[in-house]
């Protein structure tokens, strides 16, 4: 994909400063660990690692001994990125949140990994996830509350970007696991359209459903990771002049909370005063049924995907994983079969009800509201379900705070294989959104050049 025009964003111009500055990389790194040392014990963004950054620092003088003409270094060089526990690392052990043993998860580095690291990234670490990317939650806390719920799946990684714990993390949705935590978080999230970003080597929850995506502290650094990243060249929309957004209403939408919804009004009202036209489409009458066959695929794929694992160490499991897999095991193959179509048919009415209204895309709230107090539960994933399901690519832009002082987020969502034309229209709505992040990144640059 090509990169955005301009290659604005923080994550380019980190990168670039690796790339040209001798001294840039080892600062970084003595920046990020007293960031570590101030954040990381409240947050638990990572799984432990006993001296990390004498790891990391080892690493680096590997880069720049192996790269010693600045000319000849990758894009990506030195970049310290999170990965989300369920993805496999070279070096690293998999534990996807659970309690099983480790060397039943083991398995080749995952493909996006691979791809990272072929780039020059260094792995800060692993970020924590629910146990096997579903809902039962692990330490992990809001950077911006920490008796408050970070989203989950990707816990970690969407906490990490947030903090200023990493510049660039590694996640998955299956349901809402990169839009929900990037909007509580106040970060970026992207999901790209489904197949775009291989999920070989990573451990699978509903291999249907199930997305790689990716965190980041703005919408031009999504665009420059996903050059990187994502597997095909796709022509990009120019994200000059006035767009026209959909909203979905009717049942799906009235899913949001009061907070969200006032929140979601607001910001149509400052895309209209930008110039933007945002029209009204009643849609998804049927939204109940497409929540249950969401459902139905995910608990029907994850026994299958744990039945060996599940049959052994039952008594591993936490009792919400368990009592999905034991939900699929009663589901019949007969069924699954009749509701996979739907994902395609989902699909082709979303983008039937764009080409009928002439729209670039919807514009939904990322989250029902702000995220819950407490550690219990991750938050309710409904606002982005639809949207995996028909495997649309999706972001998250962080869009303002809550009363009470936590990130609130604004999803778009484009047509199948518009991802280059979906962030760069995320590039050109960011400046339009009032919101004022804590990673700390834009001093970073400061102290390092």
């Amino acid at each position: 994909m090509k990169p955005a025009s301009g290659n604005q964003g923080l994550l380019p111009k980190l990168a670039a400063s690796l790339r040209s500055n001798e001294g840039a990389l080892p600062r970084y790194l003595d920046w990020l660990e007293a960031r570590f040392d101030a954040l990381e014990p409240g947050i638990h963004a990572y799984l432990g690692e006993a001296d990390r950054f004498s790891r990391l620092r080892q690493e680096a003088e590997h880069l720049l001994t192996e790269y010693e003409n600045a000319d000849l270094r990758p894009a990506m060089f030195g970049l310290p990125v999170g990965v989300k526990d369920i993805f496999h690392v070279t070096g690293f052990e998999t534990r996807a949140g659970s309690r099983l043993p480790g060397e039943i998860l083991k398995g080749e580095q995952a493909e996006s990994v691979s791809r990272l690291r072929q780039a020059g990234v260094l792995i800060c670490g692993k970020t924590v996830t629910t146990e096997f990317a579903y809902f039962a939650p692990g330490p992990t806390t809001n950077p911006h509350n920490v008796e408050h719920t970070p989203g989950g799946s990707s816990s970690g990684s969407a906490a990490a970007v947030a903090s200023g714990l990493a510049p660039l993390a590694l996640g998955t949705q299956t349901i809402g696991s990169i839009n929900r935590p990037a909007a509580f978080c106040g970060t970026v999230g992207f999901k790209p359209s489904s197949g775009r970003l291989s999920t070989r080597g990573v451990i699978p929850l509903s291999p249907s459903l199930d997305h790689v995506g990716f965190f980041t502290p703005d919408a031009g650094s999504a665009a420059w990771a996903a050059a990187v990243l994502l597997e095909e060249n796709t022509p990009t929309a120019p994200a000059q002049g006035q767009l026209r957004f959909a909203i979905p209403v009717g049942d799906y939408l009235d899913h949001a909370e009061n907070e969200g919804r006032q929140h979601f009004a607001m910001i149509i009202s400052e895309l209209r005063a930008a110039g933007h036209t945002v029209v009204e489409i009643p849609c998804m009458p049927d939204f109940e049924v497409i929540v249950a066959r969401h459902q139905l695929i995910l608990a029907a794929e994850c026994a299958q995907v744990h039945a060996a694992w599940f049959e052994a160490y039952a008594e591993y499991y936490h009792p919400k994983t368990r009592t999905l897999i034991e939900r699929g095991q009663a589901i019949l193959s007969a069924d699954l079969e009749q509701a996979l179509p739907g994902r395609q048919a989902l699909r082709t009415y979303l983008e039937g009800l764009m080409d009928e209204h002439n729209v670039a895309a919807w514009i939904t709230p990322s989250a029902p509201g702000p995220a819950p107090r407490g550690l219990e539960s991750t938050g309710d994933p409904v606002m982005n379900l639809p949207w995996t399901q028909g495997g649309l690519p999706s972001v998250t832009l962080p869009s303002g705070y809550s009363s009470s002082g936590l990130p609130l987020g604004l999803q778009v969502i484009a047509r199948f294989g518009q991802d280059g034309s979906l962030l760069e229209w995320a590039q050109s709505l960011e400046p339009i959104l009032n919101f004022q992040p804590i990673h700390g990144l834009d001093e970073c640059l400061e102290e390092i050049t």
